[in-house]
């Protein structure tokens, strides 16, 4: 099953992408949120293949496919060759921070450049969404039933807050509109194998990031078995599982997004992005 939600920011109403269509299941389901996991949503869904469902007027606005999560979980340095560019070692566990969940827009969206930023970045991620309580779990496969769906996430970094004036990650990654996301999530049952996904990232036409998620060190499941270790993980609860080598900061000289890029991105069975980066009003 295919998830999106369709409308101005903050005015989403949910819907489903049904071949060449996009049918409104606003009168059946409330929002993509934490109730709707909880309350064995996809399952309702699936139920309302046979009626007369709305069809969505095309043209209109794609918003994130999940309504705002209790927490947006990221892990850095999960690629070896992302990991080899930025100068690092290659971590014996994976790294953990968080972004703040108001950075969430739509895979359309314009990306505002922070103002004074001279090092904002870009990262095309697989993004995991959790779909069921997640505490202490025994292994992988109680995590791989705990996970609701996968989506396209643009982890954008500023790297000077990142790197350069202290702290944690979370003050590189936490500007508005830093982390496009969408356009549809895909219920797990959809992908059979996470590790199997390409990724492609471009900057004015020019390719950048190009790799496949079984590039990764650690893997979807691992991550959420690992993570439900230190923290409980909430339904709808978004995972940014890393991003490949090809990043500004890896290049030479390092390249950074100005007011007027446009970032493509991809990963195979979930759609496309495309960004237009202004600069942030004051």
């Amino acid at each position: 099953m295919r998830l999106l939600r369709v409308g101005d920011p903050g005015e989403e109403t949910p819907a489903i992408e049904l071949g060449d269509s996009v049918l409104d299941v606003s009168a059946h389901v409330e929002d993509y949120d934490r109730a709707f996991w909880e309350t064995d949503g996809p399952q309702r869904l699936a139920s309302l293949a046979d009626e007369r469902l709305p069809v969505v007027a095309e043209g209109g606005r794609v918003g994130p496919p999940i309504a705002p999560p209790s927490k947006v979980v990221c892990i850095g340095l999960n690629y070896r060759d992302h990991a080899s560019e930025a100068g690092m070692e290659i971590p014996p566990e994976p790294i953990i921070f968080f972004k703040a969940p108001n950075t969430i827009v739509g895979p359309d969206d314009d990306v505002l450049i922070p103002p004074g930023s001279k090092k904002t970045d870009w990262e095309v991620e697989l993004g995991c969404v959790v779909g069921a309580r997640c505490r202490y779990l025994p292994d992988e496969q109680a995590a791989a039933k705990a996970i609701a769906g996968y989506v396209i996430s643009n982890d954008i970094s500023e790297r000077a807050y990142q790197l350069e004036r202290g702290g944690q990650w979370v003050k590189g990654k936490s500007c508005e509109t830093f982390n496009p996301l969408g356009p549809v999530l895909v219920t797990a049952d959809e992908i059979p194998d996470p590790q199997a996904l390409d990724l492609r990232l471009a900057v004015n036409d020019v390719e950048r990031q190009v790799s496949s998620t079984d590039q990764m060190i650690f893997g979807v499941y691992h991550l959420v078995w690992y993570l439900s270790q230190f923290m409980v993980l909430e339904p709808g609860d978004l995972i940014n599982t890393g991003t490949p080598a090809g990043v500004g900061l890896g290049l030479q000289p390092p390249s950074y997004l100005r007011a007027g890029d446009v970032m493509e991105l991809s990963i195979a069975g979930l759609g496309r992005q495309r960004q237009v980066c202004r600069p942030a009003p004051l």
